[in-house]
């Protein structure tokens, strides 16, 4: 097979369609395409088709189909078949619109024919391209079947690549993975998608493009085990093939909103030490640069392992710019010996500054009861027909908010954020949670406790709090859509956030036609939100409130932003909080192909707010939303200053098509592409810098000449106010410590998988220990002998049941007679184990053990017992007898004459046996008894347990719940079989009671 070149990408072609030959005419040949667009479908139609087609685009009839319009056969006559034969006309028509009905309904983002067959015989479709919405396989799999994604031609697909694809599939947070080159030498750990493009747009603009090994990213706070699966993957791949120059790895992110760094970080430490000696041996150096919560912690952890496997691994936080690790890793900028390091976590959570001034006392503590109505603006009436306009100011210190689904953590930090800014009060009025029923939920004030309202349903949280004009939608990429569209039937509602990422194209359109419809400013979907110093945050963004305090985004600055990464907002917070007076507000609009609002609608909300001087933008490759900005700045509509950069220029470096990490990151058309937007806005007026890495140079230069000349005079600071941390995150960056509630040394289900004693559980089955190594690991915190194990699953076998008629038994049985359910009923039953039913096993093992410690003969124990009146504890049995033996107990005695190494206990209780038999013959050792004795000589013999331990078993109880456990089982059986026989309330017979009264009382 040859290789084959394809515009830039060279691959060799291994799959082709075969095709039955249509015979027909040129003139029969038609083309049509159906492509998604904001504002609708667009069907392109020309009556010549074929090869030599040509510019479409510029040749093509075109006809728009508005969001949730329909497509009729006389729109395509009238509008798109003006130069067909009539006698085609009709065929055509009735075609197409099947067609774009068969799009509609299989969720296609893009359908194109070329050529269309229209003979005598037929409709034939020769030649078909299409792309369909990947994120619609939760409402057409049963349609869809089982769809593959190859990669695009000159890119071979990786096992490791659909590896991670699979954990992504299973995951709740991001990983994404393609490999680029597998030779290369420059490889990435990214957390973030826009955070992703810029590092490798990065690596490209500094000459490495040939030696970028892989893109992907990490995100959405993947588990520790996650990241450790994704690095191993990574390092992995990069330790298979030596580079004369060695490796380096470049573990990035921008800062992160709401991931644990120290968390993620730990599981790739745990793939740095797996992979030590392989990663020394290719001459790998690590680069990290990271910020969020508790990055402090994981920049630690990482530095350390570098010195504790001597790998090289350079760490960098929030105080060194996001890509500068980019140039130190590839040589063109020296590496720093010890970089500055920003105050810790702690440091800004417990301000110590005196003059910080603490909110007014006279705040209530409870916000939970919602304002009366008449407090509430009424909205302005409109004329009939004529749609609302959105808001120019989306926020301010009076913004409530609703909150859909149950996010604890998300609403605390908004809580926190309004403290800090001296809000007058929480700017979360309620939470709205389906799945439960109305209650309150307790959230922190500064240092009081509140309660905050939580609805099963929207009404009733719209009804009860019309001062709420705000919408946060924590929904479900399944039902985000369903509660944005019952959000705005409300009309006090106007400014709607969706969080959830993967929403279908398709839907996200008709949100945004009911939008524009309402007057309702979407921000999203896939966002983190957005921000406004001083007055309101949505959501986890501008991460926790150290970041908030270091970026000063608890009171206004002069500069807005918009982006479409959610952690690239975070990043901006950090640039502009380093190079101007701050953040005045800030809004991700989202990463998908459709965001709710636009830059554009944001930038003009800027022009037109007195307050912000400066207005920067974070575009990326995919769509042309950012030409609108230059030509606003060309034609006069913006006169303040804009810094723009698009992201994604790397991708016109790539021989083949790469999918970054946001779906709307793609370009589908040269103008889409970064590098022609940033070129169009440098030459529109807008001031765009040479690269990512010059964006903050960029933003001090403008903002330093608006000072100059008077346009920003910087407001003095003032500190925040102090904000009591958290318990629990004081405990995570180990700032305090507590004594434990109580203490536990046989389970652990904190992890990624549950570890007994020790032992994940899927060395358990792996080694396939049964239910009698599970019992020794919980119990005995000990991996028993195989013949242990076998005989505890033995003890248990022959206790689990011994019929109807004992005490146990019986009870269980009138307890599931009386209607009891399975637990009363088990319970009722378990409660008569004792000395006389079942309980003799730790008493038997007690009793013989200490008669046979003593030195006492067999005959001198029973005397003994006789004199002193007591019974000996697993001996006798009221039916079974030296002549009628238990099988039971022979079956025991079998195994454990034949396994144990030593029983010396039994030999005792057995001569014990001899001496009580020959008085009674129903003296037998019992089996309550047997397993009581075999069970000391088990614990002393197997090599396992010291005498000590094995005697404090005994003592604690450790025997009889070998009867609890097994008895349980017959219990359980007695129960569901009454229920089964659907026997009714049982009353016990009076001709088996004998009534005894006292004599008087019968007179």
């Amino acid at each position: 097979m040859r290789e084959t070149t394809i515009g830039k990408a060279k691959g060799i072609l291994k799959n082709f369609l075969i095709e039955p030959f249509v015979p027909h005419k040129q003139d029969e040949e038609f083309y049509v395409c159906i492509y998604a667009a904001r504002e609708g479908d667009w069907v392109l139609f020309h009556h010549e088709g074929g090869v030599d087609v040509g510019d479409v685009d510029a040749k093509a009839q075109k006809l728009l189909v508005a969001v949730d319009d329909k497509l009729t056969e006389e729109m395509v006559t009238q509008q798109l078949l003006s130069h067909v034969p009539q006698s085609r006309k009709e065929v055509l028509a009735n075609f197409i619109v099947g067609l774009f009905n068969l799009y509609e309904d299989l969720y296609f983002t893009y359908l194109e024919i070329n050529p269309l067959v229209v003979t005598q015989d037929g409709v034939y479709v020769l030649d078909m391209a299409a792309k369909i919405d990947v994120t619609a396989d939760f409402i057409c799999k049963a349609k869809w079947g089982d769809v593959d994604f190859p990669p695009p031609f000159g890119r071979e697909a990786y096992p490791e690549e659909a590896y991670i694809a699979d954990l992504d599939a299973k995951s709740g947070a991001s990983l994404k993975l393609t490999i680029l080159n597998p030779r290369g030498r420059i490889w990435t750990m990214v957390a973030g998608g826009g955070a992703s493009v810029v590092y490798s747009d990065t690596i490209c603009d500094l000459g490495g493009v040939d030696e970028l090994a892989n893109y992907g990213e990490y995100s959405g706070a993947p588990s520790e085990q996650q990241t450790y699966d994704y690095a191993k993957t990574i390092l992995s791949l990069m330790t298979r093939e030596k580079h004369k120059e060695g490796k380096v790895l470049i573990i990035g992110g921008s800062i992160a909103n709401f991931t644990n760094v120290a968390a993620t970080f730990k599981g790739i430490v745990r793939a740095i030490r797996d992979f030590q000696a392989p990663l020394k041996e290719h001459e790998v150096s690590i680069f990290v640069r990271r910020g969020g919560p508790n990055y402090q912690e994981g920049l630690r952890v990482m530095g350390e392992v570098g010195k504790t496997t001597g790998i090289p691994i350079h760490v960098f936080g929030t105080e060194t710019h996001m890509t500068a690790i980019v140039g130190m890793a590839l040589g063109h900028r020296p590496i720093p010996n010890q970089p500055p390091a920003d105050a810790h976590t702690a440091n800004f959570l417990l301000n110590s500054n005196s003059s910080a001034a603490t909110p007014a006392s006279s705040r209530t503590a409870s916000f939970s009861e919602p304002k009366a109505a008449a407090d509430v603006t009424p909205a302005k009436k409109l004329k009939p027909g004529v749609p609302p306009a959105k808001a120019t100011t989306l926020f301010s210190k009076q913004s409530k908010a609703l909150v859909w689904g149950m996010q604890t953590r998300a609403v605390q930090g908004m809580m926190d954020f309004d403290y800090v800014c001296s809000r007058d009060a929480p700017s979360v009025a309620a939470m709205v949670y389906p799945f439960t029923g109305d209650h309150k939920q307790k959230f922190y004030w500064g240092h009081k406790e509140i309660l905050l309202p939580v609805y099963k349903n929207m009404a009733d949280a719209v009804r009860k709090h019309p001062e709420v004009d705000v919408l946060i939608s924590f929904a479900s990429l399944r039902s985000a859509y369903d509660s944005a569209m019952e959000t705005m039937q409300y009309p006090q509602i106007h400014t709607i956030a969706i969080i959830a990422e993967g929403i279908p194209e398709a839907l996200t359109r008709r949100l945004i036609k009911k939008a524009d419809e309402k007057g309702v400013t979407i921000i999203g979907p896939a966002t983190v939100g957005g921000i406004k110093p001083g007055c309101f945050k949505i959501g986890n963004t501008g991460g926790m409130l150290d970041n908030i305090l270091a970026s000063k985004l608890y009171r206004p600055g002069s500069v807005a932003y918009v982006s479409r990464s959610g952690g690239m907002s975070n990043e901006l917070n950090n640039i502009i909080s380093r190079t101007t007076d701050g953040v005045y507000e800030g809004v991700a609009i989202g990463g998908d192909r459709y965001p709710g609002s636009t830059f554009m609608d944001h930038v003009l909300r800027y022009q037109d707010t007195p307050d912000v001087k400066m207005i920067v933008v974070l575009g990326e490759i995919g769509g042309t939303e950012e030409y609108k900005i230059g030509h606003g700045v060309a034609e006069g509509r913006i006169t303040k200053p804009v810094v723009c950069w698009c992201i994604g220029t790397c991708a016109t470096m790539f021989s083949s098509e790469v999918q970054f990490g946001h779906a709307g990151a793609c370009a589908n058309q040269a103008s889409e592409t970064a590098v022609a937007k940033n070129q169009a806005l440098r030459e529109g007026g807008v001031f765009v810098p040479k690269s990512f890495d010059e964006l903050g140079d960029a933003i001090r230069s403008v903002y330093d000449d608006l000072v100059a000349s008077g346009v920003i005079v910087p407001a003095k600071e003032v500190p925040p106010p102090t904000v009591p941390m958290d318990y629990s995150w004081a405990r995570e960056l180990g700032l305090i410590r507590k004594p434990a509630s109580f203490m536990t040394s046989i389970c652990d289900e904190r992890g990624q998988e549950l570890i007994y004693a020790g032992m994940p559980i899927t060395e358990v089955f792996k080694e396939e220990m049964g239910l009698g190594g599970v019992l020794g690991l919980l119990w005995f915190q000990r991996r028993l002998p195989r013949y242990a194990c076998q005989f505890i699953e033995m003890c248990l076998m022959v206790t689990a049941d011994h019929g109807p008629a004992v005490s146990g038994a019986h009870n269980t049985i009138v307890c599931a007679r009386a209607g009891k359910d399975l637990v009363s009923s088990l319970t009722s039953g378990l409660l008569t184990i004792g000395d006389r039913f079942g309980g003799a096993l730790d008493a038997a093992a007690k009793q013989f053990s200490g008669a046979f410690d003593s030195g006492l003969l067999p005959m001198e124990f029973v005397n003994k017992m006789k004199k002193e009146g007591k019974l000996i504890m697993g001996i006798g049995h009221r039916v079974k007898s030296i002549n009628n033996p238990d099988m039971r107990v022979q079956i025991l005695k079998d195994f454990v004459k034949q396994h144990f190494p030593a029983t010396q206990l039994l030999d005792y209780a057995l001569e014990v046996e001899k001496i009580t038999t020959s008085k009674k013959p129903n003296l037998i050792l019992n089996v309550d008894g047997f397993i009581g004795v075999a069970f000391v000589d088990l614990l002393r013999t197997c090599g396992g347990f010291t005498r000590d331990e094995a005697d404090e078993f005994v003592e604690i109880g450790a025997l009889n719940g070998i009867f609890v456990l097994g008895r349980s089982m017959g219990f359980i059986g007695h129960y569901l079989d009454q229920k089964r026989l659907k026997q009714g309330l049982y009353r016990h017979p009076w001709d088996d009671i004998s009534y005894v009264l006292p004599e008087h009382m019968t007179m």
